[in-house]
Order: C-alpha cells, then structure tokens, then sequence
C-alpha cells in the first residue's frame, strides 16, 4: 500500500524570514491524521531568509537531523560545537539529557533551504551528542543514518535506518524486502526530480508512506532523483 501525502497538503507556516512546510503535525499546525509514523515525528522543509535564523533554544530526548538543500547552516551549541553545514551534508543532534543550540543562515545574501527531521528515541536521558558528515553516494540507496553507525554511518538512537535515494533520468532501482522488513514502515520525502515508486507518481515536496509491500521499484521519470527513504520500527 503506498498513501501519498501532496507536498501543497502539508501544514505550512510564514514568518517572513521563515517559509516552513510541515509533513506532521508541528507547532501551531495541528492535523489529528498526521501525528507522524513510527518513530518519525517531524519533516519540516525549511526555508530561510539570509542572515537569519533560529536564535538559542533548547531540545531534549530527540534525534534532530538536518539535511541541507541549498544554502549553508551555521551551527553553535552549549557543548561548544560552532560548525558549518553546507548543501549535500547531513548533521545528526542527540539531545538527550538537554541541549541548547542556534540555526542560522550563514549568508547574508543567499536563501537556506534545508529539512528538518525529529526521530523519538527508544531510550531517554541519554547524553546529548553531535555528528556531522558528506557522504559520497556508492549506490542509488546510500545508508546515512543507522542504528548502529556502521560503515561509518550517523549513529541514530532508534531503530531506524536513512538512505538517501539518487538517480538520474531513466534510471531506477529496486527494494526487495524480507518477510520481516515487510512488516516496517517506509517513508519516502522527495527532495527533487519526477520519481514513481510502483506506479505512483511523486513530484517535489511530496511524500509517500509505503506498507506492507514486498517489492518497491524506484524509477526516475524527470529529472535528476534526490530523496530520503526511511526504513522505520513496525512497533514504534
């Protein structure tokens, strides 16, 4: 069963020097249907005026993963990490037992375009964490984030694995899946490009929760394919 969500459905919010468009229920959208899945609680994608930001604030007991589009982030927290997240890398925040952290747009000229992923942990008040990391794509599914941070993977407290799907015009590639891994949920977000899983069509923006189906076909139909694929808990 593929459910597709239209990327023009999601919540979307507007505070001029932020354009937010929210796949689950977020702050002040509110959607009973779209609590999220699994352990997949938030897909905000961001869009960030220069030189602005999200001043200090604080997380606890979550999994923050940001994935830049476009644009540079520039990060500081209170366990002194001040970095510098450009577009293609992948940030991993374990907050823990409590974090403080600021987001900003490190141009004063150009536009940040990122998403903004929450995943709830299987195990709270753990001790808060950074990670950071490019990944060279070595197939069209690339694992960035797993459970247990082999292969030189973002270690994430849940289990849930990230892949980052990339193809180009024409090509496609396929998902065989266990008897076991029928059973767990998969989310697709797409990024860019015309991708049709099985048949359903997705443009940019739009996402597709995927059950119970032993076999997913990726194609792209336009376009060069980025997404995230979320291999997530049927329990959770």
């Amino acid at each position: 069963m593929i459910t597709l969500r239209k990327a023009q459905d999601r919540g979307q919010a507007d505070l001029g020097w932020l354009k937010s468009q929210h796949t689950f229920s977020f702050s002040s959208y509110y959607d009973p249907a779209h609590m999220g899945i699994s352990s997949l609680r938030v897909i905000n994608d961001d869009t960030v005026a220069p030189g602005a930001g999200f001043d200090t604030h604080g997380h606890k007991d979550m999994e923050i993963i940001s994935y830049v589009i476009s644009g540079t982030i520039a990060h500081k927290d209170s366990f002194g990490n001040i970095k510098i997240l450009p577009a293609g890398e992948f940030q991993l925040m374990s907050a823990g037992k409590g974090i403080y952290h600021s987001e900003f747009n490190a141009s004063n000229t150009e536009p940040l375009h990122f998403l903004q992923i929450w995943i709830r942990p299987d195990t709270l008040s753990i001790d808060a964490g950074y990670q950071q990391k490019a990944f060279e794509q070595s197939s069209a599914l690339t694992a960035v984030v797993t459970p247990t941070g082999d292969n030189g993977t973002l270690k994430v407290q849940q289990d849930a694995t990230v892949y980052r799907l990339m193809l180009s015009e024409g090509e496609s590639v396929t998902m065989d899946r266990t008897p076991i891994q029928v059973s767990r949920h998969l989310y697709v977000q797409l990024i860019e490009g015309t991708l049709d899983i099985n048949g359903t069509t997705l443009t940019p923006g739009d996402g597709a929760h995927l059950t119970q189906l032993t076999s997913v076909d990726f194609s792209a139909t336009a376009g060069q394919i980025t997404a995230l694929v979320f291999d997530l808990s049927a329990n959770d």
